[in-house]
Order: structure tokens, then C-alpha cells, then sequence
């Protein structure tokens, strides 16, 4: 299966009215027109994918074979750099653009990002855990609770404090509700993975048939 794509930056949450009066939340994605970097073959690199670039990056804060991979395509460094395998190679050559009308009012994609990040977060908060009564008499009030049936074992699995988000999420079959190459935004019904003016990758839905 063939599937499209395109590098973006989410800009924020809107909402807008459809044909029939309807109104939808949708989020704005930046898709400024994609620099194609390099196409990989399965002669050259042993696998098939082409690299794209998107939002430019100043020289001074680019190293030395980074700005010559991007010489290569008669372009300027770029900030988010990322690979899409499973494309049609003849469709892209090394320095065209890759823009928003890639995809059209109607298609269903899926949107990958990182989710924000909340640092170390206890059980209640970042596993939706219960907690214990909060009366004088109770020992139990915001702990994990049980670790199990086994002493000194952990269960690989448990849910207990760490990290809470910061991870790359893919939300799929989202569907696009307009793609504006006037003003290069794709606007996509509901909500996608990240923080405002974070990096996001639109690709064709993979089960999109099966919707």
C-alpha cells in the first residue's frame, strides 16, 4: 500500500462550519511547501523511502555535512528532517517540493507527534488510578497500592509514578476538512498529538479501507 505524506508544525485548534452547516473543531497544521532531501532505493541505501525537510534552519546553528546534504538539493538546512517509506519514488526527485495539496477535503490520514511532556506525575494522576479514603483513620490516600501477589517482585507491566508523557503517539483516520495551498495549512477534524508549534507528520491513513 502506497500511502502519501508531509511534514507539518501544528499551529492551534479552530473550528469551522461544513457545506451542510455543520460545525467542526479542527486543527491547523502548517505544511509550508516540504524540500525533498534524498530518495533512497533499494541499490543505493538497500530499502526504498524518501527524506523530507521542513522549516529552515540558520546556517550557524547547522553543521558542516548537514548543510552539505542540503546543498545537495539546492536548499538551506532544514529544522525537521524526517523519512516516509511505502511511497511511489517516480513521484519525488531530490529538490522539488512536496506541498498541501498532497491530500484533499475528505482524505483520512493519521498524524504522528509528541505528546507533552508532564515530567514525574504519581499513579492518580498519570494512570487515572483511584485513590484511598482520605479520612484520619486511613493508611492509604495517594499511594500505588498493591505491587502484587509476589514480595520483592514487581510485575513487568505495573502501573506505578514515572514519566508522564513526552512520546511519540499516532492518532489515525483523522480526516482532512480542507487543504489551503493559498496559505499552506491542512485543516484537520478534531485534535492531533503535541503542543502548539511542535513537529508533526501527516501520512495516508493505513487503515483507512478498513474505516
Amino acid at each position: 500500500m502506497f500511502r502519501k505524506g508531509i511534514l507539518g508544525k501544528k499551529v492551534g485548534m479552530t473550528q469551522v462550519f461544513t457545506e451542510n452547516g455543520e460545525l467542526v473543531p479542527v486543527t491547523v497544521v502548517d505544511v509550508t511547501p516540504n524540500v525533498v532531501l534524498q530518495v533512497k532505493t533499494n541499490e543505493t541505501d538497500g530499502y526504498e523511502a524518501v527524506q523530507l525537510g521542513f522549516g529552515d534552519k540558520r546556517e550557524v546553528l547547522t553543521n558542516k555535512p548537514a548543510q552539505g546534504h542540503a546543498k545537495k538539493a539546492n536548499t538551506t538546512p532544514k529544522r525537521f528532517i524526517k523519512e516516509l517509506r511505502d511511497v511511489v519514488l517516480s513521484d519525488y526527485e531530490v529538490g522539488s517540493e512536496v506541498k498541501a495539496d498532497t491530500f484533499a477535503a475528505g482524505d483520512i490520514v493519521d498524524v504522528t507527534g509528541t505528546t507533552k511532556g508532564h515530567g514525574y506525575q504519581g499513579n492518580i494522576k498519570k494512570d487515572g488510578q483511584s485513590r484511598g479514603p482520605m479520612a484520619h483513620g486511613s493508611r492509604y490516600h495517594r499511594r500505588p497500592g498493591s505491587l502484587g501477589a509476589i514480595i520483592n517482585k514487581v510485575f513487568k507491566g505495573k502501573k506505578l509514578p514515572g514519566r508522564m508523557g513526552n512520546k511519540t503517539v499516532t492518532m489515525q483516520n483523522l480526516e482532512i476538512v480542507s487543504a489551503d495551498l493559498d496559505h499552506n495549512v491542512l485543516l484537520i477534524k478534531g485534535n492531533v498529538p503535541g503542543a502548539n508549534k511542535s513537529f508533526v507528520t501527516v501520512r495516508t491513513a493505513v487503515k483507512a479501507d478498513h474505516k
